[in-house]
């Protein structure tokens, strides 16, 4: 009986021996089992990869967990009284995992980590959470190093639950990249967000400032790229945003004529130096609403898609996300995961 409350049961340790990875690529490493008290019917043994998300809701933002891979690792099996097994593992990383550290350096705001879940028939589910870095491929680090030469500072970085409109996107979140400006700047945008969108083949990057002089001072500008991994490890991107940004002070927003138009083909007539669609979008414009305005489009929240999403919410939010991870042990991971990650630096 004592099983049944976790009392003597097995327990699990996850140990990676890839702890550093990039978007596409794979994480490596050991479940170690040990028995318990007792042999125990294990139903499976699941990875998940796992992910602090901002949720919009009727009272404003709060923060949950999101699993945006999950790989089965063993099936059912007896583990005796005592044993000791080891099950090895390599699991996918989705290309558009979420970037949480750079050179070393915790990106403020960001925890990434792998779940595994221990499923014990007749008993307390068991579980482990290891934190995981994930660090920007070559073409997205090229982009984010062009913010910081041309005076801007990294400020934070979140996941926001929904769609990008106009974007291919398979997971059911997306990461913003904030920066906020110095220099010569300083008084032309207050912030400017960044988001990758990453494929095998190349990148879709979204930006949105928040303006604060020219023509649309009240609104917010976005611009778009698409670019291949190559391309853009040949870009002028000091130029290419240099020139997006002047545009924002000099005429309102560049190309602001493409209205919603620009963001409907953006597979289509692929520059040589990855620039792309441009638009802009006051705050009437709901369709693109982020936050009531730009290009984040919530109306296009992805709840109805996104290979093995499980959202569990904190603050009351769980309501609004629909899908609860799955396994028993979602209370301490949630505890883990708002601990500890206000860790700053030059990121």
């Amino acid at each position: 009986m004592l099983g049944a409350f976790g009392v003597g049961a097995p327990s699990v340790d996850t140990v990676l021996s890839t702890p550093r990875t990039q978007p596409g690529g794979t994480l490596e490493g050991e479940v170690r089992l040990k028995g318990g008290d007792f042999d125990a019917e294990i139903e499976h043994v699941t990875l998940g990869l796992v992910a602090r998300v901002e949720i919009e809701h009727g009272d404003g933002e709060a923060a949950g967990l999101g699993e945006f891979s999950r790989a089965q690792v063993s099936g059912p099996f007896t583990l005796r009284k005592g044993e000791d097994r080891v099950i090895g593992f390599s699991l996918p990383v989705p290309w558009e995992a979420p970037i949480s550290e750079i050179g070393g350096q915790p990106l403020t705001g960001m925890a990434v980590g792998v779940r595994t879940e221990l499923a014990i028939a007749k008993a307390v589910d068991k579980g482990d959470l290891d934190m995981v870095a994930v660090e920007p491929l070559p073409s997205q680090l090229r982009i984010l190093e062009a913010f910081l030469g041309l005076g801007f500072a990294f400020k934070s970085a979140d996941l926001e639950a929904g769609r990008l409109y106009g974007v291919h996107q398979e997971l059911p979140f997306y990461q913003e990249i904030e920066f906020y400006p110095s220099g010569q700047y300083a008084g032309v945008v207050g912030e400017v967000e960044v988001t990758f969108v990453a494929n095998p083949a190349g990148l879709d990057v979204v930006l949105e400032a928040d303006k604060r002089s020219g023509r649309y001072s009240s609104s917010d500008a976005v611009g778009r790229f698409h670019v291949s991994h190559e391309d853009a490890l040949r870009t002028d991107w000091a130029g290419e945003l240099g020139r997006w940004l002047d545009g924002l002070s000099q005429y309102g927003h560049p190309g602001s004529s493409y209205g919603h138009h620009g963001h409907h083909d953006h597979d289509h007539g692929h520059h040589d130096h990855g620039h792309h669609d441009h638009g802009h979008h006051d705050h009437g414009h709901h369709d693109h609403g982020h936050h009531g305005h730009g290009h984040h489009g919530h109306g296009h929240h992805g709840h109805h898609g996104g290979p093995g999403l499980g959202m569990v919410a904190a603050a009351g939010a769980a309501g609004v996300v629909g899908g609860l991870v799955a396994g028993e042990v979602v209370e301490e991971v949630v505890e883990e995961f708002f601990e500890g990650d206000e860790e700053g630096g030059d990121w």
